[in-house]
């Protein structure tokens, strides 16, 4: 993402994963506002760290004082391991989230993620709430609705959609959170990749974080 990058691998159920963390700018914030974990799209079809919508989540929360990290799926670049259809995804966010509690025991938690990563970070908020572990804010962008069994969600989520998203359609999206009374916001004209509208995502967040 920039120079400021720091690249680790750890140890997960099917061998090392490929990380990445950045750090806000200290002189800007002295005390960080919390961890972030960000989560890419699918591996099968070209998903990686590097997609753009992941990094501009994660230059989203370190502007807003995060330590961001993120993760290459099982498969992708040098993470060991296949594909596991968001299960053992799961399994590796929260071992990378256990990792991350190392170096900070007790920094604020969001998890975030764009497309089949929306999918993982979902399932890994409601294996922490089963657990009574505390998550700050849920920031899902393109949600993997009709495509994978999406949990219900809390009321307060940030919900990011495309208007012409056609790999994950608008309405399947309203479906899902219509039971759950949860709003969405839509930008207009974006695709499922949201080309020429990625600063609308960081200004969607910004906006609402305070």
């Amino acid at each position: 993402m920039n120079i400021h990058t720091e690249q680790f691998l750890i140890n997960g159920d099917a061998g090392n994963l490929e990380c990445a963390v950045n750090y806000p700018d200290q002189e800007m914030f002295p005390s960080f506002a919390g961890l972030a974990l960000v989560a890419h799209p699918h591996p099968l079809f070209g998903g990686t760290m590097e997609n753009k919508v992941a990094q501009t989540l994660a230059r989203t929360f370190v502007s807003l004082g995060y330590v961001t990290v993120r993760m290459n799926f099982r498969g992708v670049g040098k993470s060991e391991g296949v594909h596991d259809a968001g299960i053992g995804e799961t399994d590796d966010m929260e071992t990378l989230l256990h990792f991350m509690r190392q170096r900070y025991p007790d920094l604020p938690l969001v998890l975030s993620g764009f497309s089949f990563g929306t999918f993982v970070q979902s399932r890994l908020h409601q294996r922490l709430s089963d657990a009574g572990i505390s998550v700050q804010r849920l920031v899902l962008v393109g949600a993997a609705a009709g495509k994978w069994a999406m949990p219900d969600i809390p009321t307060d989520t940030i919900l990011i959609h495309g208007e012409l998203d056609d790999t994950i359609p608008l309405q399947a999206v309203f479906e899902w959170l219509r039971p759950q009374d949860i709003p969405v916001m839509v930008i207009p004209g974006a695709d499922h990749f949201f080309h020429r509208r990625l600063p609308h995502i960081k200004k969607i967040i910004s906006d609402l974080w305070h």
